[in-house]
């Protein structure tokens, strides 16, 4: 039967040999000192967010703003580029009341493929700035 000994791990840098991001942790240090055993510490790193989209911040809200007219939503539930149309309450018959109205203050047609497409304000706002790029192309 093979037996197995553990050494003990050493969580507190000694040399740092080389840095690298694993997984939203930072390798601290990686050292052998000749032996046979392994010296590492992990540190967490703070979560960064970084969302990007093509809409502009003004299509944003402005599509914002007709949302939350069409659903009356209360002044106190945000409504933002996150924002999904079922959770402020939109059945279907609200969405395609939203996209109506989407229509009619930019100036566009939406098809009923991309409409169908459309569930969140963020969703709304690109398809908007993707169809008004194009009509002044």
């Amino acid at each position: 039967m093979a037996s197995l000994a553990a050494s003990s791990i050493s969580l507190q840098p000694r040399h740092a040999l080389a840095t690298s991001r694993v997984s939203g942790l930072k390798l601290v240090s990686f050292t052998n000192q000749g032996r046979n055993s392994l010296s590492f510490g992990l540190r967490p790193m703070p979560a960064r967010v970084r969302i990007s989209c093509a809409a502009k911040p003004e299509t944003v809200d402005k599509v914002c703003e007709i949302v939350r007219k069409q659903l009356a939503v209360p002044s106190d539930k945000p409504v933002t580029g996150e924002s999904k149309f079922a959770e402020l309450g939109a059945d279907s018959l609200d969405t395609v009341e939203i996209v109506m109205g989407l229509e009619e203050e930019f100036g566009i047609t939406v098809e009923e493929d991309n409409a169908q497409n459309i569930a969140t304000v963020l969703d709304a706002a690109e398809l908007i700035d993707k169809l008004c790029s194009g009509k002044s192309a």
